[in-house]
Parts: structure tokens; C-alpha cells; sequence
């Protein structure tokens, strides 16, 4: 098997865990466990497994005050900011909403690398970036008239949780080339666990876990294993033989997974309204990425 044909089969591969989870997490949040303490439960979890398997098996070290500052950042940026306002922003909007919102990650990638790697943007990429950015505008105004007060909050906070991503996948890439992806991950889940531990300790004191059902057992234990750590495992190393924008660009897969999982479980109505916003913010995000994307051998 060729190293282009894994890179987008684990690409799809969490793609299509993403867009399990935007249905998955509704149903334990918030009536089982807090957004937050939930959160607790998947980054201590993974920065557990991944610290004991790091220094068991790959036994290496992140050398230097640049890349250890670094991989301070990709923790800050690719967990505990990006982790905060996903799962804050999901118990507040809908499923499909947020699956659309995150669309835009390939936007914010253009952006930080434009201003961190110096990218070039053309005049086509500014108008997919207008484009986008309507549709998503229209997105979260809309939501104002859903009857639901939290979803335009959570609608905001699913566009931060992009930005943060986006800002990750950036600032991730240098460390890929030259590091093990579980000594990556390994650094960035523990500066994750650090911050989000205060955020959510209370919500994961709170439920009593004797009395959930075998359903919702599974549904974590899915949020720990798949959508934490495989997804970002997987997303970590294919990083290393891919540029940010082709990760990011698999983010289109995520919506219409996330569309059809959320009809399926009855969490979601998929609307003419949303479809016609839907379409403004996957044409913007075409033209962004409209380039010949390079997998590594």
C-alpha cells in the first residue's frame, strides 16, 4: 500500500469519527456529563495512554527551547482551547450547525499560513474566504431564529474551536517532520490535561456513574478511544507526509457524515435554509483550496 493511499485512508478514517461524535456527545452531554467534564474524562484519558506508551516504547525527547515552546503552543491551540469551545459550542447548537461551522478549518489554515509560513494569497483565495465567511455569517444569524438562545453562542464557539484547529495544524507541521507522532501528542495531550482539569473538574465530580446506562458507557468510552485518541493520532502522523491545508481540506467529509448520522438518530433536521448556507461555505472553501495537494513518499 502506497504512503498516499494511508495518508487518506486514516484522513477518512477521521472524518468519519468526527462525524460520529457530533451526534455520539449529544447524548451524554448534558444530561449525563457537563460538556467540560466531559472533556476532562477524554484529554486526561488520552494524556495517560499516550505518556505511558511514549515512554515505554518511543523513548524520545522534545530537545530545545523552540520546540518545546512549540509543542506548549500545538497543547494550548490543538487541545485545550480547541476541546473547550467545541464541546462547550456542541451542548449549545446543533449537531449539523457545528459539523458546518467546522468546515471553515481549511480557511483558517490558509489565513496562519499566510501569516506564519508566508503563504501567498491569491485574489481567487480572498474571494473564497468572502464567500465562506458569508455563509457561515448567515449560518450562525439564523440561528438566532431557531427558538433555541444557545445557539448562536454555541455557533461562536464552534468558529473559535476552528480557529484554534486551523492555528494547530499549523504550528504542528515543523515538529512532525522532525519527531515521532506519539511524542507530539504525548507533549500536547499533557498541556491539554493541565488546562482543562480547573475548567471541568466539578462537572466530572458531579454525575453518579453507577446509574448510566450501558449506552452512554459506550458512547465514552467511543469519545476516549476513537474520537481522542485514534483521530488524533492518526491526524498527528499523517501530518507528517501532508501539508496542513490537505488535512484540513478532509474536513468536508465531516459535515456530511455528521448530517446523515444526525438525521439517523433524530438529533438534527437538515433544513433548505441550511443547505443554501451550506453551499456558500463549501464553494468558498473550493476555491481556497484549489491547489495540487502533495502527499510525501
Amino acid at each position: 500500500m502506497s504512503k498516499q493511499v494511508q495518508v487518506h485512508g486514516a484522513l477518512f478514517l477521521v472524518a468519519l469519527i468526527y462525524g460520529s461524535n457530533y451526534s455520539i456527545a449529544k447524548e451524554v452531554m448534558p444530561f449525563y456529563v457537563g460538556p467540560y467534564g466531559l472533556i476532562v474524562i477524554r484529554v486526561v484519558s488520552a494524556a495517560i495512554f499516550f505518556g505511558i506508551f511514549s515512554r515505554l516504547v518511543v523513548k524520545e525527547k522534545i530537545v530545545g527551547w523552540a520546540d518545546n515552546m512549540r509543542s506548549v503552543l500545538c497543547g494550548i491551540t490543538g487541545i485545550a482551547i480547541n476541546q473547550l469551545c467545541f464541546f462547550g459550542g456542541l451542548n449549545l447548537t446543533s449537531p449539523i450547525n457545528a459539523a458546518l461551522l467546522m468546515v471553515i478549518v481549511p480557511i483558517i489554515v490558509l489565513l496562519f499560513s499566510a501569516i506564519l509560513l508566508r503563504e501567498r494569497v491569491s485574489a481567487r483565495k480572498v474571494g473564497g474566504i468572502a464567500l465562506a465567511c458569508s455563509g457561515a455569517f448567515l449560518l450562525i444569524y439564523s440561528s438566532r431564529g431557531e427558538g433555541t438562545p444557545g445557539n448562536l453562542w454555541g455557533d461562536l464557539l464552534i468558529i473559535l474551536n476552528a480557529a484554534s484547529y486551523g492555528l494547530y495544524l499549523v504550528l504542528v507541521k515543523p515538529l512532525m517532520q522532525k519527531y515521532n507522532a506519539f511524542t507530539i501528542v504525548s507533549r500536547i495531550f499533557a498541556v491539554g490535561a493541565v488546562i482543562v482539569v480547573p475548567f471541568g473538574f466539578n462537572q466530572v465530580m458531579a454525575p453518579n456513574y453507577s446509574l448510566f446506562p450501558a449506552e452512554i458507557w459506550w458512547a465514552i468510552v467511543f469519545m476516549v478511544l476513537a474520537v481522542t485518541i485514534v483521530a488524533y493520532l492518526f491526524n498527528t502522523w499523517a501530518l507528517r507526509y501532508a501539508n496542513p491545508s490537505l488535512v484540513g481540506a478532509y474536513i468536508y467529509l465531516q459535515p456530511l457524515m455528521a448530517i446523515v448520522i444526525a438525521i439517523g438518530f433524530g438529533k438534527d433536521v437538515f433544513t433548505l435554509q441550511k443547505g443554501i448556507y451550506a453551499l456558500l461555505i463549501f464553494a468558498g472553501v473550493y476555491l481556497v483550496s484549489r491547489t495540487r495537494q502533495a502527499v510525501a513518499e
